[in-house]
């Protein structure tokens, strides 16, 4: 466990983290679970999703109006009282998600929609266009609604809020999970 004492992992902390996972932020019934790609080595060590300083996640949270209040990871399970939950698609940590090959990705779908059969939310937002299209056979998917659903449960692709992800700003990341809140009530 981190040393909460500590602001940041040595890098033999973080090197350690490798392979590790992070426990679910689940529920039956929720409105949206959010899926990371998979923990990232710095949300290994911390034990909480989206942990990283430099990622998006909770920060746009707020900004899209699912939150009333800038959660930190360590409040991540208050995301429950709101109707929301966090998951992965690969358990593992890597220090990349380039690092988890396309199998792996494949068998990751396979295993959240059991999940997802199982805890029936309204909607499942999977963060990260590249790994939904490759994990879920979809590869001309684009950000937003999919046509496809998991049983009752739609599925709403958004971008990687990771800080690695320059392709999206904070801004145009609110922006389009401002869309997904308007649908998701």
């Amino acid at each position: 466990m981190a040393d909460r004492n500590r602001k940041s992992p040595t890098r033999e902390e973080l090197l350690r983290a490798t392979e590790k996972t992070v426990p679910d932020v689940i529920a039956g019934g929720l409105k949206v679970i959010f899926s990371g790609i998979n923990p990232g080595l710095y949300t290994a060590w911390a034990g909480h999703h989206f942990a990283h300083p430099a990622n998006r996640f909770w920060q746009v949270l707020f900004a899209s109006g699912f939150t009333d209040r800038r959660l930190r990871p360590e409040d991540e399970r208050q995301l429950l009282n709101r109707g929301y939950g966090i998951t992965n698609l690969v358990l593992r940590a890597t220090a990349t998600a380039a690092e988890i090959p396309a199998d792996e990705l494949r068998m990751g779908s396979k295993l959240l929609t059991e999940k997802i059969r199982r805890y029936e939310p309204r909607w499942l937002a999977v963060l990260g266009i590249g790994a939904y299209r490759t994990g879920f056979a979809r590869p001309e998917a684009v950000i937003g609604q999919q046509q496809e659903t998991i049983g009752l449960t739609r599925i709403w692709v958004l971008p990687n809020t990771s800080g690695l992800n320059a392709n999206h700003t904070p801004e145009r990341l609110t922006e389009l999970f401002r869309k997904l809140r308007a649908r998701s009530g």
